[in-house]
Parts: C-alpha cells; sequence; structure tokens
C-alpha cells in the first residue's frame, strides 16, 4: 500500500536524491545498526529488562543523556530508538548549531505532535559544548515533553550539563566496545550488502592491527576499513594495505604474549634507571599497539613506591591522578597524563627502602616472629579489660614533648628489629634523620 501523503516526508530516504547520498555515505553511517538487537556492545544497557529497553518496548516519552568515549554508539543509539519508536529524527551538533536551531526544531516538534501526533527525538551531539544558556533553552521541551530528547556527550554530565536538564533525563554510561566486539562490527561490515558486501577480505593479522588501531572505537574501526579498502580494491586487505591506507604502522605486540611481558619490563626498568627517554619510548609503544591503559596505570602506581618511595613521596600522587585521568578521560588524551606520571617517576630520585622494608618484615612474620601484643597496648576499652591489665602503663604520646615517648610497640620477637633503611636520595635524606632520632627516643638511646 502506497503511503498517504502526511507519511511520505517521513519515510528514512524523502527522495531519490537522498537515497543515493546514503548510498555514498561513509561506512560507519551506513552500517548504523537499524535495530537494538544490531547493536554491538552496551549490553548492561539493552539487556532484558533493562531501562532502555523497557522505555523503548513500552513507546513512552524520555529523555537520556549517554555518556561515553567516542564510537561507542552514542549516536546510534539516538537513532535506533527514534527508529524503534517510529518517532521523527531530528540531530542537532553543538559544535556548529545554537540556540536558533534548537528553538526551530522545538517548534517543529510542537507542530508535529500538535497535528499529527508524532513524536520528536531531538538529538543533540556534543550537548556539555553548549553554555547554559543553550542548554536552558532545552528545559521547556523537556519538562513538557514536546521531544524525547537525548544528549551526548563524551565528558563528565555532572560536570558539563547542567542539573535541571540532568536531573530530568535518564543517564546512561556507554562503555568502549571490546576487542570481539570490534570484530563482530568489522566482519559484518565487510559481509553486509550496506557495507563492503564481500569485496574484499581481511586477513587475520590485519584484523588485529585493526582492531589495536579501533581502541574500543567502532567508528574509527569502520573508518580505517573503508580506508583500507580502497586501497586493496578486490584484493585481500592485509597488514601492508592497512599501514599504507590509515599510515600507522603495525606495533608487533601481543597483550598475551612475549611482547607484552618483554616491553613491559623494559618499560620499567627504564623508569627505575631513570632513562625518561626509553621509559617514553616504551610507553608510546604499549599505548599505539593497543595495551589497557589501565594496566599502565596500575604499574606506574606500584613502582612509585617500589622505586621511588620516599625519596619523593609526590611521585605515588603523580601515578595516583593519572590513574584517576584514565578512568575519568580516556584514550586518547590520557596518553598525556600517563606521560606525566613517566616523567615525574622517571627524574625522581630513587630509593626501594619501602619495598625492603616491607618484605623484610613480612619474612619475619612468615618465620614466625610475631609474638603477643604487648600488654600495655592491647585494648582496654572492653569491661574487665583492666583486670588483665590491659592497657596499664601505656604512655599516651601526645602528653610528652614532641608527640614521643620511650616505649616498646614491637611485640618481644622482633623488638628492636629496623625494617625501614632509609636511603640518602632526595627527600629520603631527611626521612632517614627522623627515623633515626625518632628509634633513639623509643629506644632509651638503645639499638636493641
Amino acid at each position: 500500500m502506497a503511503p498517504r501523503d502526511d507519511e511520505q516526508a517521513d519515510s528514512l530516504f524523502d527522495t531519490p536524491t537522498e537515497e543515493a547520498e546514503q548510498a555514498n555515505a561513509p561506512l560507519a553511517v551506513r552500517m548504523r545498526p537499524r535495530g537494538l538487537d544490531e547493536v554491538v556492545g552496551q549490553g548492561h544497557l539493552l539487556g532484558p529488562g533493562t531501562p532502555l529497553r523497557q522505555l523503548v518496548e513500552r513507546d513512552v516519552a524520555m529523555s537520556l543523556v549517554l555518556w561515553g568515549p567516542p564510537g561507542t554508539g552514542k549516536t546510534t543509539l539516538a537513532y535506533v530508538v527514534s527508529q524503534a519508536t517510529e518517532r521523527r529524527f531530528v540531530e542537532i551538533s553543538a559544535v556548529s548549531d545554537g540556540v536558533k536551531q534548537v528553538r526551530a526544531a522545538i517548534d517543529q516538534a510542537k507542530r508535529d505532535l500538535g497535528m499529527r501526533g508524532r513524536q520528536t527525538v531531538l538529538f543533540v551531539d556534543e550537548v556539555h559544548r553548549f553554555n547554559k544558556a543553550q542548554q536552558d533553552a532545552l528545559l521547556p521541551a523537556v519538562e513538557n515533553r514536546w521531544v524525547s530528547f537525548i544528549g551526548a556527550t563524551t565528558e563528565n554530565p555532572f560536570f558539563s550539563v547542567i542539573s535541571p536538564l540532568l536531573s530530568r533525563s535518564l543517564l546512561l554510561t556507554l562503555e568502549p566496545l571490546g576487542d570481539d566486539q570490534l570484530r563482530e562490527v568489522i566482519r559484518r561490515a565487510l559481509t553486509d550488502e550496506r557495507g563492503l558486501a564481500g569485496a574484499t577480505s581481511l586477513t587475520e593479522p590485519a584484523e588485529d592491527h585493526l582492531v589495536r588501531l579501533a581502541g574500543g572505537d567502532a567508528r574509527r574501526a569502520l573508518t580505517y576499513l573503508e580506508a583500507a579498502s580502497y586501497v586493496a580494491g578486490r584484493e585481500p586487505i592485509d597488514v601492508d594495505v592497512l599501514e599504507k591506507a590509515v599510515d600507522r604502522a603495525a606495533v608487533r605486540y601481543d597483550r598475551e604474549g612475549d611482547q607484552h611481558y618483554d616491553v613491559i619490563s623494559a618499560f620499567i626498568k627504564s623508569i627505575r634507571g631513570s632513562d625518561v627517554d626509553a621509559a617514553l619510548h616504551y610507553l608510546a609503544r604499549m599505548i599505539e599497539a593497543g595495551e589497557d591503559p589501565r594496566f599502565l596505570a596500575r604499574r606506574l602506581i606500584v613502582h612509585a613506591s617500589e622505586d621511588v618511595g620516599m625519596a619523593d613521596p609526590s611521585a605515588l600522587q603523580t601515578a595516583i591522578a593519572a590513574a584517576h585521568a584514565v578512568e575519568l578521560v580516556g584514550l586518547p588524551e590520557a596518553r598525556i597524563n600517563l606521560a606525566q606520571a613517566v616523567i615525574h617517576l622517571s627524574l625522581a630520585p630513587k630509593s626501594n627502602a619501602v619495598i625492603r622494608a616491607i618484605d623484610e618484615a613480612s619474612a619475619d612474620v612468615r618465620r614466625g616472629l610475631v609474638g603477643p601484643v604487648p600488654a600495655h597496648l592491647r585494648d582496654a576499652h572492653y569491661k574487665g579489660a583492666s583486670k588483665l591489665d590491659h592497657g596499664k602503663g601505656y604512655k599516651y604520646a601526645h602528653d610528652f614533648p614532641g608527640g614521643v615517648v620511650e616505649q616498646r610497640y614491637a611485640p618481644d620477637a622482633v623488638a628492636g628489629r629496623d625494617y625501614y633503611h632509609p636511603t640518602k636520595h632526595g627527600m629520603e635524606s631527611r626521612f632517614s634523620e627522623v627515623a633515626e632520632r625518632l628509634r633513639a627516643v623509643l629506644r632509651g638511646g638503645r639499638r636493641g
């Protein structure tokens, strides 16, 4: 049956010209899923009973804020929601559009709703780029449900989206696609009629390289695949073709094999050896090869204490801050934060006194050198503790000059043992003096 006149304008392609434009659209656009079941990844948002699926299946008015890294499917989800609920899809970019375009879209949505009962999905890409006044312009439409607002952002919405808009929207967090999910996207594009329709193929090493290059970004994977298909023609796409197409050399690196362990070993030893340039080389090599940045951040945190320690206590703070940046920002920007931490740790004075201290203490405990806690240090707050002499004779350090007093703290089995041996490197030289002075007071001038 032919569509009615009022339906014709809302079909996916209004004219043969638009149909041709779609055929010439980028591969990532052509391969955009047509329904929720075609969406790859984001299972935590799309599984049975999840809020998003219920909103779609019940076809209720909704407002969403989609937060996630580039290429995780924010635009795709917005488009699929509009198609699944048969709503008109209007896309606005906060990069190029302003309040005028927003109000025009809202006015048209009100007319469609009033005259035809047809609802509109108003998708605002990069919504965090709108200032407060521009975001305020969306509130009446969201409040009165003239549109189903969907905003996409790569930045933390609690900082970048105004509270009134955020409180009226369901916040959904999207995650980067895993390697297997990226492979599914790539293989579908190779064979699907909307994609490359079997015109070329991809060798296994080239697929591995493409997955590493994509870094969890499906759009990037499809963009690189399309570029490689132009270079390959009807021939299979191998690593050489992929390198030519995207101008990125394949880093020989297997996250499960020898390269992983060899490179991370060289990375840590370069930091320990204070070779900042070598350390940065290995950092870049791992990032370019697709190593998990969270793994790199964890290693930096460990070695901030293992190889720098008290020689520069701020190194640990820098490493932890870099790890937080990885979680909040993600790659590629977080490579800068990781590099800052690598530079700090490489150039910092070195000391392994911290790891030696805990290892020596642990060794004594494993040998059975534990012993009972001295009676004067035991808990004396419960009824009957005084009858056991718990807490008897304990000296409250704050009652004495300097906040330290001669008193036995360690069990008899390890009394007088020194675990922490400060070096003379960096700030630890000062801690060396402090440790010796405190031990002298605590032990009454005795060494054991």
